[in-house]
């Protein structure tokens, strides 16, 4: 399988498993990518981690299929990759990226699309599109404005220039750098730190997050916000557990629910 989904109890992987080919993306691996989401959400998970075999994270989509003279290069981004981004995005747990050599077009886009990235200090992220005539695509212009700006996206739009995991972290668009023998093992601690904790309020917080990015809204509609989620969470077991362990100055055991 080129992609492969890995449960372990309440937390889980995704693996683009094509290092052959530095985990680029044909049409194959979007619905395998579809089925490993589908089959994730109904398995109780806590936190999920997007990860690439190999040498590469993604190298992007696998431009060995593209037919610049007769495919629709608008419906394959709005009916095959751009749902991918936003199932990602929208995936109802934390997600964390373990990023390492190339990052590149859909991959820097799913790459992105996770809460957390945590980035081998050797790898390769950015936008070389105008190599190839093409314009930065999977939501990279909304997650590299967001994180670094208009001056530094456009810099590397123009240039192609690739960001190695340091200087990622120095900007600001991943959030860690680390040597590449021990990307997983951090990626793999963070998830499962992330999983014994309340897991639901998580959630409430990167939906409050993802609208204050994309409604631009202010401090009293976030303030709405925060109440409503606070209410929802304040009838989970999880609320009561923290709560409880607080006053009894003792350790809570969340279980994300």
């Amino acid at each position: 399988m080129d992609v492969e989904l890995k449960v372990d109890g309440s937390t889980a992987e995704i693996v683009l498993n094509r290092p052959h080919k530095m985990n680029a993306i044909n049409f194959a691996m979007v619905k395998d990518l579809s089925e490993c989401f589908e089959r994730a959400l109904n398995a109780n998970l806590r936190a999920l981690i997007l990860r690439g075999e190999g040498p590469a994270f993604c190298a992007g989509r696998d431009l060995a299929e593209a037919d610049p003279r007769r495919e629709d290069a608008r419906s394959i981004l709005r009916d095959v990759f751009n749902p991918l981004i936003l199932r990602l995005a929208d995936f109802p747990v934390p997600t964390i990226a373990a990023v390492q050599g190339p990052c590149l077009g859909v991959g820097l886009g799913l790459a992105l699309a996770c809460d957390v990235v945590y980035a081998a200090d050797d790898a390769k992220i950015g936008s070389p599109f105008g190599r190839i005539g093409a314009v930065l695509d999977s939501g990279a212009h909304a997650f590299l404005v967001a994180r670094i700006g208009t001056h530094r996206a456009l810099e590397l739009i123009y240039t192609g220039r690739l960001l190695n995991g340091k200087e990622a972290q120095a900007w600001g668009l991943i959030n860690r750098s680390l040597e590449r023998a021990a990307l997983l093992d951090e990626a793999r601690a963070l998830a499962a730190s992330v999983a014994k904790g309340p897991t639901r309020a998580f959630v409430e917080s990167k939906r409050i997050v993802r609208r204050i990015e994309e409604e631009r809204l202010g401090l009293s509609a976030v303030l709405d916000l925060e109440a409503v989620a606070q209410g929802d969470v304040s009838r989970t077991e999880d609320y009561k557990e923290g709560i409880s362990a607080f006053q009894q100055k003792r350790t809570p055991q969340f279980l994300g629910r």
